[in-house]
């Protein structure tokens, strides 16, 4: 799959088929053509809980995972290398029920992560998202690191 000319749409009803997404009762619920905003959510179904009957933290984790670096991807263009580069996850709050995350790329981060790549140089930027119950509950707050650089140019002769 080549993710520089696929659509959001399109991407977004594959991750609502893909195994790890489908099985864990994680959906994409919509993603916006300019890759901007994207809302997702999990479902509490009585096979994906964990040991106390809770949603389980690595789906937790899992539904918030691919969306900074594709969307910060998308954003920038085929001139960058982006990738995930860490990741932390707090538990704030037993999730009982269903829950969601969303996800806003501001243009003034966009301009920051150019600003500081404009000479080649790496730059590496952590993203927040709160994964929430449909009243606004904490469940659990979510970091991602992103890698960040222009591609060398290559030089002709």
């Amino acid at each position: 799959m080549n993710l520089t000319t696929i659509k959001a749409r399109s991407l977004r009803r594959i991750l609502n088929i893909w195994p790890p997404f489908l099985f864990a009762g994680i959906r994409v619920e919509s993603w916006s053509d300019d890759w901007r905003r994207a809302r997702v959510h999990l479902k509490r179904r009585w096979y994906s809980g964990n040991f106390v009957g809770t949603q389980f933290g690595g789906s937790l984790f899992a539904m918030t995972d691919p969306f900074w670096m594709i969307m910060t991807m998308q954003s920038l263009g085929r001139d960058y290398i982006v990738w995930d580069k860490a990741a932390e996850i707090e538990f704030v709050a037993p999730g009982r029920e269903m829950v969601y995350a969303d996800f806003k790329l501001e243009d003034s981060v966009l301009d920051e992560i150019r600003a500081a790549t404009a000479n080649g140089e790496k730059h590496l930027r952590w993203f927040d998202v709160d994964v929430k119950t449909a009243s606004g509950e904490i469940i659990a707050r979510v970091r991602k690191q992103i890698y960040v650089r222009r591609k060398r140019k290559e030089h002709s002769e």
